[in-house]
């Protein structure tokens, strides 16, 4: 199978919310989309099969304290939102969309760390993030609408 990923385009809007609202219960309004990808489009990527959009990671850059990186003010990339096709799923593809993401935010925005949050019950994300170098820094009571908790992870650049 031939993956590739690529910058969002604004056309690919459409079918980027259209994988969130399938895979993810947490929806953005579509001016949230448009601010991502205006304003940090290097690091809103999207994953391609045969023309095909299949997945996409949407990120932003922030400053604050460092969660992984020793200091008080540092540059961090937050991973907002990654999703991939079911069927799609288990072929390394969010693997590829985040690391391509991570390199990035270090080369492209100067990020030295990346941080994000996960469900604590979605534990083939958590592995896969483990395996990219993440580790959990703290749990985020009640982060999510339905009452879940998240698990904030973070890992340097």
């Amino acid at each position: 199978m031939d993956v590739v990923v690529r910058r969002a385009r604004r056309e690919d809007l459409d079918e980027v919310i259209r994988i969130n609202e399938l895979t993810l219960p947490e929806h953005y309004p579509r001016w949230f989309w448009e601010d991502h990808l205006r304003n940090w489009g290097e690091a809103f990527l999207v994953a391609e099969v045969e023309g095909r959009i299949v997945g996409y990671v949407m990120t932003r850059v922030e400053y604050g304290p460092g969660y992984v990186v020793p200091e008080p003010m540092v540059r961090k990339g937050h991973i907002v939102s990654i999703a991939v096709l079911p069927e799609f799923r288990r072929r390394g593809i969010g693997t590829r969309l985040m690391e391509e993401a991570m390199r990035v935010l270090r080369d492209v925005y100067g990020c030295k760390e990346v941080y994000l949050e996960v469900r604590v019950s979605n534990t083939p994300a958590i592995r896969l993030y483990e395996k990219l170098g993440f580790r959990k820094v703290r749990v985020i009571p009640m982060y999510y609408l339905d009452g879940e908790d998240a698990y904030l992870m973070a890992r340097p650049l």
